[in-house]
């Protein structure tokens, strides 16, 4: 359980493969964690045609606690998890998570039509819990968000962008940017085939 919250103890608890999670305030899990390097990141014709296909959605920072939380906010979240996730969040928590000093202090909102929580420093941003309007957003929706939060971080200076860990076979959508990292319970890595091995030896559904 985390006690010291400075920025410099974070980003040294996030570079040994830790991450927040959206238990409790405090509470950190040292996961297989993937990053991006920003120092290595190169914007590829396919990041370019996902950033055309979204031009029209700006993404906005707000702070965290959220001072115009609805429950429109919640329901769009609850409805995107029970879609993709059978269920893995529930408007209280998203509630909670969105209008109280817990761990994470940005929601990043692409025009109302989706959102993420994030922690974010001086040095990085820890995109987590995206969510979108599954009627009304574009296809690629995700991978707009995702883009979109790792250009904008380059272009500020942040040194990495965390996504979140390597768990399911269909996490392998995060290993096509460039720049990846992988954290192997000691180390980080950037052998991404190794990666995917890993992910495909896991039982989906886990």
């Amino acid at each position: 359980m985390v006690t010291d919250f400075s920025e410099s103890s974070l980003s040294d608890l996030y570079n040994q493969g830790f991450v927040f999670t959206r238990r409790e305030k405090g509470l950190m899990h040292q996961t297989r964690s993937i990053r991006i390097d920003l120092s290595k990141f190169e914007i590829t014709s396919e990041n370019r045609r996902i950033l055309r296909k979204g031009e029209e959605i700006i993404m906005t920072p707000q702070t965290i606690p959220y001072a115009n939380y609805s429950w429109e906010i919640g329901k769009l979240a609850k409805n995107f998890y029970d879609t993709k996730a059978s269920g893995a969040f529930s408007a209280n928590k998203i509630k909670e998570i969105l209008t109280t000093e817990h761990n994470f202090n940005t929601l990043l909102d692409y025009s109302g039509l989706g959102y993420s929580i994030c922690y974010q420093n001086s040095s990085m941003i820890h995109y987590s819990y995206p969510f979108y309007d599954l009627e009304k957003a574009p296809k690629e929706m995700g991978m707009i968000m995702m883009t979109k939060v790792i250009v904008d971080a380059q272009e500020k200076g942040l040194k990495y962008v965390y996504l979140g860990s390597l768990q399911r076979p269909t996490d392998t959508y995060k290993l096509q940017l460039s720049g990846i990292e992988w954290f192997d319970g000691e180390v980080w890595q950037s052998d991404l085939e190794k990666a995917k091995m890993i992910l495909q030896e896991i039982p989906h559904g886990n």
